[in-house]
This record gives structure tokens, sequence and C-alpha cells, in this order.
């Protein structure tokens, strides 16, 4: 009796101690504001930034080599970039996710 006791108390205990080292990641309140040359930039939190923008599309495609990148087309969930490499004729597509990934090369 007195065994199973003592196996709960340090369970209990070592329960807590693992919730008290979980860090607290709900921050709602940061503001954060950029200034470039062009324009002003004010947003709260991590919302303004997400987004694969057709300028972030074509600065990928031109990282990953290819020459003469622009915008083809917008959809509602892709963009469309094309350009060459190799002086071959490209076309990628890239999805308006975050960090721009690649859908179809």
């Amino acid at each position: 009796m007195l065994n199973s006791i003592k196996i709960a108390a340090l369970s209990a205990f070592l329960g807590l101690g693992a919730l008290a080292a979980v860090p607290a990641t709900a921050q709602a309140a940061n503001v954060q504001i950029g200034i470039s040359t062009h324009n002003l930039n004010v947003g709260y939190g991590h919302g303004w930034n997400r987004v694969c923008t057709p300028g972030k599309a074509v600065a990928k495609a031109r990282r990953l080599g290819v020459r003469h990148a622009r915008v083809r087309s917008i959809g509602h969930r892709t963009i469309r970039v094309t350009g060459t490499r190799y002086g071959h004729r490209v076309n990628l597509t890239f999805s308006k996710a975050r960090n721009c990934p690649v859908v179809r090369w």
C-alpha cells in the first residue's frame, strides 16, 4: 500500500514538473512595423508576410536558375512563372503558401 502511494506521488510530481517546463506559445499582441524605401508595412503578429506574392515567386525562380523570369498567370491558389534555363523555355508553378513551394517544374 505504501509503495503504490509513493509511485502515485512520484508520477504526480513528474507530471507537474513537465507541465511547468512547457513554454507559453500564444503571443497574439506583438506588433511588427517594417519600414522600407517604398512603403510602410504594419502588421499584427505573423499575418502580413505569410503568403507568396508574384514578386517573391519571380525572385525564387531566379534563385533556381531561371533567366528572364516573368509572371505568366495568377490563379486562386497558384502563380505561374515562365523563363529560360540552359536555353530552354521552362514553366514553373508556385503555390501561394508560405515560402512559395514549387508545385510543378
